[in-house]
């Protein structure tokens, strides 16, 4: 059976409070961001010690932790915030399994300077592709060597977009130490929200052996143009669509829940389905949402 989730950031409470919020919602399993208000794990002050208690906190809460969040822009064109970022995914790569799971997730980056999730003109050039592939082959390469595999969630904004560039760029590294986190949402822009099914299927038969951990948020068609955040959380847990394409939490949007469940599970039966973009008071509708899909699959 799928194992639904959430990631842990909507909770911005202590390490005890948030795992007894998620107990409670009826989570099987979370994605680790590291923001408690009681265990300081930013950039440079992760042990193995602190590690070790979020991960046993978990663990004896039966919530196992699937993969930890480190979404930070990798091409940042100030190139000593850059060095910052790429220092700190290895960082968390490096504590990954201190924290019990070997997938620690990132973007793919964006030159644009106001957000790490709006686009760049130079994100679409073949020097940006080349540019990010040097990072993420060099992380792939440190992932493997401590025992993790860093993975990459691509967006439509982002240097890594399309199903055509996820495929690209997992057959030009080829490394174990590099995978895929899917989110179907992020693939649709404005060319392809009204194909939603066909997108679907397009994502399963070229990238389906490469999923490690699946995302649960949904996906429309807007009359505003979306450039906005929500409140009270960070970045990649708040950003709420681009152009004329809205991410609003699961069951809210036009995405064929159905299909993408049933097209997951065929390979994937046991895996992680993380849900994200929810406000906490939204997360017991977006939970039954899924749970419901699910039912009905059987999966």
């Amino acid at each position: 059976m799928i194992n639904v989730g959430i990631f842990t950031g909507y909770y911005p409470y202590t390490l005890e409070e948030t795992i007894a919020k998620i107990k409670q919602a009826g989570m099987g399993c979370v994605q680790l961001d590291l923001e408690f208000t009681d265990v300081d794990l930013s950039r440079g002050h992760i042990t193995k010690q602190k590690a070790h208690q979020v991960r046993d906190a978990f663990r004896k809460a039966n919530l196992p932790i699937v993969a930890i969040s480190a979404y930070t822009n990798l091409v940042h064109p100030d190139l000593t915030k850059r060095a910052e970022n790429i220092a700190a995914v290895k960082e968390i790569l490096a504590h990954a399994r201190d924290f019990g799971t070997p997938y620690v997730i990132s973007e793919t980056g964006t030159y644009n300077l106001d957000s790490d999730w709006l686009y760049d003109p130079k994100n679409s050039t073949e020097e940006a592709y080349q540019e990010f592939k040097a990072i993420a082959r060099d992380l792939a390469a440190f992932a493997y060597e401590h025992g993790a595999v860093f993975l990459v969630e691509n967006y439509v904004n982002n240097i890594i977009g399309s199903v055509s560039q996820v495929a690209r760029l997992m057959r030009d590294i080829d490394h174990p130490g590099l995978g895929l986190a899917l989110d179907p949402t992020n693939y649709f822009d404005d060319k392809n929200i009204d194909v939603i099914d066909e997108t679907l299927h397009s994502i399963f038969n070229v990238l389906d052996s490469k999923i490690k951990i699946a995302h649960a948020k949904d996906c429309k068609k807007t009359d505003v143009v979306i450039e906005k955040f929500g409140d009270g959380a960070a970045e990649h847990n708040s950003f709420r669509g681009a152009g004329s394409v809205e991410l609003p939490a699961a069951g809210l949007g036009s995405l064929n829940y159905l299909l993408y469940v049933e097209l997951l599970a065929k390979n994937h039966p046991n895996i992680p389905l993380i849900i994200e973009h929810v406000d906490e008071s939204d997360i017991p509708r977006a939970k039954n949402f899924v749970d419901d899909v699910l039912m009905v699959t059987g999966a």
